[in-house]
């Protein structure tokens, strides 16, 4: 990497992004030595501009930022950072520096687990779709994700995209369903999926 240190005094910014969902977590400075103590250790660590010198992120809380991948910016000046968080990201306790905790968001996924969760909490008084499912118990649950399974795999067969990816949007919505019948989300399997990617 050619990064450009001399614009800012021998700085540049470092924005600090979780590898698995994609939110920003902080703003660094780093220089040259900082930089390739984060690749030596594989440990996020910067330049403080207030303590002037080199530090560690969690060097002693613990909440370190592993590494994951550096790419740098078009103008050559500006790190991207990709890290697995070990722990909450701002000294205040939450998950970024913006005061936000949702370490396991996972942008649209995450908003539809909420209303899949909202009417099944209510699947009583509820007439939508999804608080009938609900109601027809696991089994009408479980049969619902075979029968869209089914549909993707005839819909693979054929070369009608459209109709692949609608019947494929059909299983997804109906297998984050199943998650929550059995008292699951996705984020459970995401962990698994990672275990096995290591």
């Amino acid at each position: 990497m050619n990064i450009d240190f001399n614009k800012n005094n021998g700085l540049v910014p470092a924005i600090i992004q979780d590898a698995t969902t994609n939110n920003v977590l902080m703003l660094g400075y780093m220089n040259e030595e900082a930089l390739k103590k984060t690749i030596d250790l594989n440990l996020v660590t910067f330049f403080s501009r207030t303590k002037q010198r080199i530090w560690t992120k969690g060097e002693k809380s613990g909440n370190v930022l592993n590494l994951v991948s550096i790419k740098l910016d078009c103008d050559n000046d500006t790190l991207l950072i990709k890290v697995h968080p070990k722990g909450p990201t701002c000294h205040k306790g939450s998950d970024s520096c913006w005061n936000e905790n949702n370490s396991q968001q996972y942008g649209f996924l995450t908003e539809l687990e909420s209303i899949i969760e909202t009417r099944k909490n209510s699947a009583s008084k509820d007439t939508s779709y999804i608080a009938s499912l609900f109601s027809k118990g696991i089994n009408k649950i479980a049969q619902k994700v075979g029968e869209e399974a089914v549909e993707v795999i005839i819909e693979a067969k054929d070369t009608n995209d459209d109709l692949f990816l609608n019947e494929s949007a059909d299983l997804l919505f109906h297998y984050l369903i199943l998650l929550q019948a059995k008292g699951y989300k996705i984020e459970n399997v995401i962990e698994i999926l990672q275990k096995r990617s290591r």
